[in-house]
């Protein structure tokens, strides 16, 4: 099964993760998601992480959100994600109406299990449960926001049913699309995700291809398929800065993962390419590896990070510019006119 064909949606992504204090690090990516306004990007994302600085540093993104939604207009601001489990599922439907409302409507809610075993048992729960715990907090969400008396009889103020709409669920497995279909929300889908034990050498797109089956197979007939991929991209105006850039992130991730326990095969800067699943070049270069990407076609939505490059704030600033000016326009997407250029085109 394929999706409908429509204008495809592009994002940004960032887990916070620039060198610097944290103060530092939220101030340059409020800089970056401005800038991506800016270049014309639909949506911009950031993840929550608790407690492990190298691993993203953002424990409270609502709160981040805010402060970004005053200092933008359109750009859409999501959550990728929240970890539902390690939230009071009430207060996480309050803060969510409550940004919604003050930034003129323009949340998209990305939830997910997440977390890692550690981060649980700081919070008192065990990581054995996050598939059962996050199923009850996502319930306790959607009937918050549809005004449903709680327990106790208490109701949520304000009510937000319509957020119900704009929920996504990130998932490594088809069940997990399954999930994201019958309950009409988006699918989001990991720049990376672990091989199988069975086939430790299949791409990401044979990985993720089942998933998307499997969220449509599950989608209410007539329901709009949302389906976002997102991908490792950094982009340069000269191939050997970016792979210099490219040597010095990937090396550090591999050097973790390894400390960690995994193995990834290969030790050149192609074989961590390819094991990290990143694209990165001048805008020729990931054009062609992104064309060979057999799920970019089949989604609504492609969001881009610069994750694990992680090269330094400017050249982020510039990939952006080249993402929105070259690489996305060749991957389907139309940036949008501004109300200037729509009067125009209108007079013509």
């Amino acid at each position: 099964m394929t999706t409908p064909s429509q204008p495809k949606r592009l994002g940004f992504f960032t887990r916070l993760l620039d060198e610097g204090s944290a103060g530092e690090r939220y101030r340059l990516a409020a800089e970056q998601i401005i800038h991506a306004e800016r270049q014309g990007f639909d949506t911009a994302w950031v993840a929550q992480h608790h407690f492990h600085e190298a691993e993203g540093g953002l424990p409270s993104p609502f709160v981040f959100l805010a402060h970004v939604a005053a200092q933008t207009s359109k750009i859409r601001l999501g959550t990728g994600v929240v970890t539902l489990p390690l939230e009071n599922p009430i207060r996480a439907a309050e803060d969510a109406v409550v940004f919604d409302l003050l930034s003129d409507n323009r949340l998209e809610v990305g939830v997910g299990t997440g977390g890692t075993p550690s981060s649980f048992t700081a919070f008192g729960l065990d990581s054995a449960n996050r598939s059962e715990i996050y199923e009850r907090a996502l319930a306790l969400v959607r009937d918050a926001w549809n005004g449903k008396p709680l327990e106790g009889g208490d109701s949520l103020y304000p009510a937000a049913p319509y957020l119900n709409d704009r929920v996504w669920q990130a998932t490594f497995s088809t069940w997990g699309g399954v999930r994201a279909g019958k309950a009409g929300d988006g699918l989001m889908l990991s720049r990376t995700q672990p091989r199988p034990k069975d086939s430790p050498n299949a791409t990401l797109p044979e990985i993720q291809h089942p998933i998307i089956d499997a969220y449509l197979e599950a989608l209410s007939p007539g329901k709009a398929p949302r389906i976002m991929a997102s991908r490792s991209l950094f982009v340069a105006d000269r191939r050997e800065d970016a792979l210099r850039l490219a040597e010095t992130g990937l090396r550090r991730v591999a050097k973790d993962f390894a400390a960690k326990g995994h193995v990834i095969p290969g030790d050149t800067l192609a074989d961590l390419i390819t094991a990290l699943d990143t694209h990165v070049g001048t805008p020729e270069d990931v054009i062609e590896s992104l064309s060979k990407d057999t799920t970019l076609p089949r989604v609504t939505d492609i969001v881009f990070q610069v994750h694990s490059v992680d090269p330094p704030h400017d050249d982020i600033l510039r990939s952006i510019e080249l993402i929105a000016s070259e690489v996305a326009p060749a991957l389907g997407w139309q940036r949008p006119l501004a109300k200037t250029e729509k009067r125009v085109a209108l007079v013509r």
